[in-house]
């Protein structure tokens, strides 16, 4: 027990109200870490199968471009005409007190940017793939971006809840008890002193 705290009925109220604090504390951070799991987990299985879509998309993809850059030689200036992509939005929802983003990509249906006089359906092939990647890649870093931001948060609930767990609660517990003995002690003193008095008391009355 700490030696500045003072062994009374008072004090101890105190100390037993900071106890049952600390385990209602850790009771909701031990549930919050639970739910952080069991959402990054999800996340998890989600990347697992996008990140083999993006991986069968690129290689589809660079296949295509290949079959192109073949048929037309180097599409470097054909790339050079199509526009830059302003569709990826940015918002966020709270798990738990957690901002995760939410990555949207608005598809805009626009026309095929190089001159068809010019190329062929190969390159269309390769332009459409690579489309479908980034839509594919926007997703992935949404999931990957929360799974971080989880993970994080996971790590940092663990740590609160260990400090509670293993300092904080057998603190109070053992200050408590102290504090409890120290009171039963000082009660039986007592008793014993009112003892003796009634004791005398009656042989005086003898």
């Amino acid at each position: 027990m700490n030696n500045q705290i003072v062994p009374t009925k008072g004090n101890l109220l105190a100390v037993k109200k900071s106890l049952a604090l600390s385990r209602t504390g850790f009771d909701l951070l031990d549930r919050k870490r639970n739910i952080l799991i069991r959402e990054m987990m999800a996340l998890i299985d989600r990347a697992a199968k996008i990140q083999g879509k993006i991986d069968a998309a690129y290689a589809e993809a660079y296949a295509a471009l290949q079959r192109a850059n073949i048929t037309l030689g180097t599409c470097g200036e054909l790339a050079q005409t199509v526009p830059v992509d302003n569709g990826l939005n940015v918002a966020y929802r709270s798990v738990m007190g957690v901002e995760i983003p939410m990555v949207s990509f608005k598809v805009q249906e626009v026309p095929v940017p190089f001159g068809l006089n010019s190329t062929n359906i190969l390159l269309d092939q390769a332009y459409n793939k690579f489309n479908e990647v980034k839509r594919m890649t926007a997703e992935l870093a949404e999931i990957e971006n929360s799974v971080y931001r989880l993970a994080d948060s996971v790590k940092k609930t663990q740590k609160r809840a260990n400090a509670l767990k293993n300092i904080m609660i057998p603190r109070f517990e053992k200050t408590a008890k102290v504090i409890t003995d120290a009171l039963e002690e000082k009660d039986r003193e007592e008793f014993s002193r009112l003892k003796v008095i009634k004791r005398k008391n009656q042989s005086k009355s003898a």
